[in-house]
């Protein structure tokens, strides 16, 4: 390997990381709070977005369930083709965008105000299309990507994951989410044989108590 190329990877992470700090800084607590206690409450939320965003809100609709949020990812081509009948009145929809430009996800947000659900807008742009009209926006903040073109979508899946993160963070305490109903979900995987070992340790003991 090239010293340019490692010299390269030193300073992706030395990007990213500081990007992560600067983009908390752009987060107003009100809109923050907003985020939460509608995400805690919601019967159904789908997460929307395009490219590295749209796998960032995959990813979040997976957090959210591992938290017994009912969501799921919203492909933007499904979503004009039937897909968000999924959303009723008072769900939720967020939409990530970093230019909040992206015309695939116009529609879906327009469609979702038409049946009343609620719209969380994670965006860079707080001016742009996707921000305007949305009940709550989520400014992030992204420095430069990591690519020496300053082109590809990295730092600013970071920052939107971080966000993301963030909101999920919050709402296992906004709910007082505890690790025993999240082990009666999540039974596979290494987590899932800790938490199993946990639990038989757990018993092991009451039963020496008694």
């Amino acid at each position: 390997m090239k010293q340019a190329s490692w010299d390269a990877a030193k300073q992706a992470f030395s990007i990213e990381s500081k990007a992560i700090l600067e983009a908390l800084g752009a987060i107003d607590r009100v809109e923050f709070g907003k985020a939460v206690e509608v995400l805690a409450k919601a019967e159904r939320i789908a997460c929307s977005g395009c490219g590295h965003s749209g796998i960032a809100c995959n990813h979040f609709a997976h957090l959210l369930c591992c938290i017994e949020r009912p969501a799921r990812f919203l492909s933007p081509a499904e979503a004009v083709h039937g897909g968000t009948g999924f959303l009723q009145k008072d769900d939720v929809l967020v939409v990530a965008s970093r230019g909040g430009k992206t015309e695939e996800l116009l529609p879906i947000k327009q469609i979702a105000k038409e049946k009343g659900a609620k719209i969380i807008a994670v965006t860079e742009n707080i001016q742009s299309p996707l921000a305007v009209s949305a009940d709550i926006i989520l400014s992030m903040k992204v420095t430069r990507e990591c690519d020496k073109y300053n082109c590809q979508g990295t730092t600013s899946f970071v920052v939107l994951s971080a966000i993301f993160d963030a909101l999920q963070a919050s709402l296992i305490e906004e709910m007082d989410y505890n690790n025993e109903s999240f082990a009666l979900i999540h039974p596979g995987g290494a987590v899932g044989k800790r938490f199993s070992k946990e639990q038989k340790n757990h018993n092991t003991r009451i039963n020496y108590n008694d």
